[in-house]
């Protein structure tokens, strides 16, 4: 009889721990900058900044998600490559349409749209 109810708890305390595991991995996953980025940085207006220098891919609103107010500043679009630094609010604009920024290591981070 003991048995039976050390292997009840036993099977108890495993399912709990999965559980646990499984919740803190989803959470991780689903915040904007995770990963590689390295966190977040700040907000440019709506957009959340990376460590890395990139901006993110999520569509939440940074300001909101921050508990920021009147952070939001116009974003221009720039058709050259200069003054389109990731986090000083200028953005360019492809050949294709899409928007982009600079990173600090030079490469292209998009906007989503």
């Amino acid at each position: 009889m003991n048995l039976c109810h050390g292997t009840s708890a036993l099977l108890r305390i495993c399912v709990t721990t999965l559980v646990l595991v499984l919740c803190t991995s989803a959470l991780a996953a689903n915040q904007p900058c995770s990963g590689r980025k390295g966190g977040i940085a700040g907000c440019d207006g709506d957009t959340f900044l990376c460590n890395d220098g990139s901006i993110s891919a999520s569509k939440k609103s940074c300001s909101a998600v921050l508990g920021l107010r009147n952070e939001a500043r116009p974003q221009s679009l720039l058709k050259s490559s200069e003054g389109c630094q990731c986090g000083s609010g200028n953005y360019c604009v492809g050949p294709r349409g899409g928007v982009y920024c600079l990173t600090p290591g030079g490469s292209k981070s998009y906007k989503r749209k």
